[in-house]
């Protein structure tokens, strides 16, 4: 069976000082020999996984080689986004591709969402006991 990991929530202070506490996970991407190590809000309601345009170019993405054009919706239905892969790494137990939206805008949160994130592990959210849980699926299971 495959290890489950556990999680906190974190507080995190909006622009107007209020805190609110969210699912964020701790996680490194790598691409071409780069890495960046960061926290993305799992979101089950995502359709997509969501990537920050400065951590693409932190990871050595070259904007204008991505020919793969993906339309986001909701609140980033303006927000031009480019299809990548990079890899990713969770808590030195889960390690594999992870496909992207690279958005054209630095104020989008790193975002995990359905393809592909949810696609590789269950994910299990306590929300009263402040904590959520992530089962690798089977595959790239280090």
């Amino acid at each position: 069976m495959a290890e489950r990991l556990q999680f906190p929530y974190v507080a995190v202070r909006n622009r107007i000082g209020e805190v609110s506490s969210k699912p964020l996970l701790p996680i490194t991407l790598q691409h071409k020999g780069l890495e960046f190590a960061t926290s993305g809000l799992l979101d089950s309601g995502a359709d997509i996984n969501v990537l920050p345009f400065h951590i693409g170019l932190a990871l050595g993405v070259v904007w204008e080689e991505q020919n793969i054009s993906l339309p986001l919706a909701g609140s980033l239905a303006d927000v031009e986004a480019r299809g990548i892969v990079v890899e990713g790494t969770v808590a030195n137990v889960w390690h594999g591709d992870l496909a992207f939206a690279w958005a054209s805008s630095r104020k989008v949160p790193l975002i995990l969402g359905h393809v592909n994130f949810f696609e590789s592990f269950d994910v299990c959210f306590y929300r009263m006991m402040m904590y959520f849980e992530l089962t690798p699926t089977s595959n790239r299971i280090r």
